[in-house]
């Protein structure tokens, strides 16, 4: 019996020729991550197991960017606690200020993920590097305080669903479609512990951003990780990033899946995910003209180059709605650079948009972008949980770039058509 991809890249860090689902394995960590939030109860964790040194300084990623630019003095002294323990033990890839951006973006965009990795990080959207061909996945912070100690951990090995996705996208029709239409057929908990494998002729027409996205909302259906094959869009990405040329592995034809799940996609709309969770989707010709107090386009689901340049192309001469707040957050320093080259913060600005440093602010209800009780937001990130974006009694609904800058327009939930 063959094997999957996920498979294949589990076994070949467990040092063994190939394992099953539901197995027990120890598994050596390619890199290590941690934020502003997970890593000081890790290191807490690492310095209790009287570690004296980490596992490999060159290996493990520290990014401050839930809080920054530090907004209290709590956080500051998190990211102080994070900066010395990087100082302490020689850590390559601590990211201070003004080289920081959010993490699932500038670890890619730095080409500190290759194809065939495995990845370990105490933040839930590690899943996101399943886009590049890699093994990911999200821990909590005492497992990785054990990891940053001895670059090894345990994990059972997933079963996998694979998804086939056919046909050719619509216009506005995007990764961050796709994955919330999938969500919605799953559910929140319909691939708890699985992996996700993204399949099918209209996935593989797919830009890297569209795949980073699709891989990253991979865990909102409770899945372990989330993987595309790596191929020939893959390695044009990783040219330049790297100097890890990585191992393009791809599933057997006699692969054993949990189950396959087939989607068309010739039809399918822009999709929004209603209050309070991201599988209670719909169809966007089946929302209702919501009025918005904010809409927030960022977020390590799409704060990409290119959901900004989508963006901007629908807010070219156009105003953001009165009475509608329009926050726009590049995900990481080179992100923002490339914007203001190609002109897309000026546009951003012309609109009457507030543009952030990179970080994930908003979405997390972090800060630049609180929502007071009753206030409804539209966020391109990637939850709607209550309380998710401030206070408890505020709704949010998730779309996609363009339906984010079509309803920042129209100051109510549209779609680009609309304009």
């Amino acid at each position: 019996m063959g094997m999957t991809i996920t498979e294949k890249i589990l076994a070949a860090h467990a040092g063994r020729d190939g394992v099953s689902p539901g197995e027990l394995i120890e598994v050596v960590v390619d890199l290590a991550l941690a934020n502003d939030i997970t890593a000081p109860l890790a290191i807490k964790v690492f310095n209790d197991l009287g570690a004296e040194e980490v596992f490999d300084r060159d290996r493990v990623a520290l990014v401050p960017d839930h809080f920054v630019p530090n907004k209290d003095i709590a956080s500051a002294q998190q990211v102080k606690l994070m900066r010395e323990f990087a100082r302490r033990h020689g850590i390559r890839h601590f990211f201070e200020l003004g080289e920081t951006g959010i993490e699932h973006v500038i670890l890619p965009e730095k080409g500190l993920v290759s194809p065939g990795d495995l990845v370990i990080g105490a933040d839930s959207h590690t899943c996101t590097y399943g886009a590049l061909g890699a093994f990911s996945a999200g821990v909590g912070s005492t497992d990785l305080g054990a990891i940053l100690a001895t670059g090894k951990t345990w994990l059972r090995v997933p079963a996998t669903i694979k998804l086939v996705y056919e046909g050719r996208r619509r216009p506005w029709v995007g990764g961050k479609d796709l994955i919330l239409y999938t969500l919605g057929l799953l559910g929140v908990a319909g691939a708890v512990y699985k992996s996700l494998e993204f399949t099918g002729e209209a996935v593989d027409q797919l830009s890297m951003a569209h795949r980073f996205t699709m891989a990253n909302m991979a865990v909102e259906a409770g899945a372990k990780n989330g993987i595309f094959a790596p191929d020939e869009t893959t390695r044009a990405y990783m040219k330049g990033r790297s100097d890890r040329p990585g191992k393009f592995f791809k599933s057997d034809p006699d692969a054993c899946y949990e189950q396959e799940i087939r989607i068309v996609v010739d039809d399918m709309e822009p999709q929004v995910a209603l209050p309070h969770s991201p599988d209670r989707v719909k169809p966007i010709s089946n929302v209702n003209a919501v009025s918005l107090d904010q809409v927030f386009l960022g977020s390590c689901t799409n704060g990409r180059l290119e959901d900004l340049r989508e963006a901007a192309g629908l807010l070219k001469g156009r105003k953001a709605a009165a009475g509608t707040r329009f926050i726009v957050i590049p995900g990481s320093p080179s992100i923002y650079k490339a914007a203001l080259k190609e002109g897309i913060i000026e546009t951003f600005l012309d609109a009457g948009a507030v543009i952030g440093p990179p970080c994930c602010g908003p979405c997390l209800g972090g800060h630049m972008g609180i929502l007071a009780e009753g206030e409804r937001a539209l966020s391109t990130s990637n939850r709607n949980f209550v309380g998710r974006m401030g206070h408890p009694r505020s709704e949010v609904y998730l779309a996609n770039p363009a339906v984010a800058a079509a309803s920042a327009i129209m100051g109510c939930i549209a779609s680009p058509d609309a304009l």
